[in-house]
């Protein structure tokens, strides 16, 4: 490793070193990580089948939740197989372009599951706070531009963050202490002021997912309004449940992001072998359970399922 020391401007390559402290479980380690992206792929895989084969799936709630499959393939994808490599197979190079790319990627995914969370939060809204005018609002046509704006979004806050660490010198070392590359992280490997890096990097994601979150809250404030004001305990029920699963991924996604994000710039007293098992979970947990979670709770992709599985038993 000490030809990764020498000086070099624009670095050819780095070196991921996995989770550190734990390097002789890595072998492992990988195993409940390999389930857990397997079970990833398998869940949002259906989804995606399901909704773009079923016509009666072709609505807007079915349309964000697609989205939102796709999203966590890219998060899941631009990781863990990176991570198994270096688990099992020590493969702990990464050329420059390569980090960028996965940097790209990994934050891209995130704003854009962040965007899509709120867009579902306003099908919602729309779906129980207005629903003679649903159809009328959430056309096909405002749905297209709906995606392009969340997709567009997401592109534009992030595509900055490889500008700014592609203009950076390494002239240190080029070891990095994760299994991926993230924005801060190879940043701080520079050897040159990185403030731009570390504002940029944290006020404007901050401010976006804070503004999501916002939004999320002020939606879901009215839905909670209608939702106890509906006339019959049938409709109440109904309504709830439409909303559980969205909350609860609501919920899996923000909590440990805000955390990880925390953490990472203030939490100088957590270990690094927490941090980078906390980031390897949180990239890989909710793409596998946000499919489960919907599976279970929206009636139209359970019996849909079961359908294709069972369909014998359906008859």
């Amino acid at each position: 490793m000490a030809t990764l020391n020498l000086t070099s401007v624009n670095p050819s390559s780095f070196m991921l070193v996995g989770i550190p402290g734990l390097e002789q479980f890595h072998i492992w380690i990988g195993i409940p990580f390999f389930t857990i992206y397997l079970v990833a792929l398998v869940g949002n895989g259906i989804l995606l089948y399901l909704i773009t084969m079923d016509h009666s799936l072709h609505e807007p709630m079915f349309f964000f939740l697609s989205m939102l499959a796709s999203a966590d393939l890219i998060l899941c994808t631009t990781c863990v197989p990176k991570t198994l490599g270096i688990f099992w197979l020590k493969a702990q190079k990464i050329t420059f372009p390569g980090c960028l790319t996965q940097l790209f990627f990994l934050h891209f995914s995130f704003f854009l599951d962040s965007a899509i969370l709120l867009g579902m939060a306003f099908d919602r809204y729309m779906a129980i706070c207005s629903p003679l005018r649903y159809t009328s609002v959430l056309t096909p046509r405002t749905i297209v531009k709906i995606m392009v704006g969340i997709v567009g979004r997401s592109f534009s806050v992030i595509l900055p963050v490889v500008f700014l660490v592609k203009r950076l010198p390494f002239c240190r070392t080029r070891i990095i202490p994760h299994t991926y590359c993230e924005h801060i992280g190879v940043a701080r490997l520079a050897c040159a002021d990185i403030s731009v890096n570390i504002w940029y990097g944290f006020a404007v994601p901050v401010m976006t997912i804070i503004s999501d979150l916002i939004l999320i809250g002020i939606s879901y404030s009215l839905i909670l309004h209608a939702v106890f004001h509906l006339p019959s305990r049938d409709a109440l029920q109904k309504a709830i449940s439409t909303c559980g699963s969205h909350v609860s991924v609501i919920l899996i996604f923000y909590t440990p992001a805000m955390f990880s994000a925390l953490t990472h710039r203030f939490g100088h007293n957590i270990s690094l072998t927490f941090h980078i098992m906390f980031a390897n979970l949180y990239v890989a947990i909710p793409p596998a359970l946000n499919p489960i979670i919907y599976g279970v709770k929206t009636k139209q992709i359970r019996d849909k399922v079961t359908l294709l599985f069972f369909p014998k038993g359906m008859q």
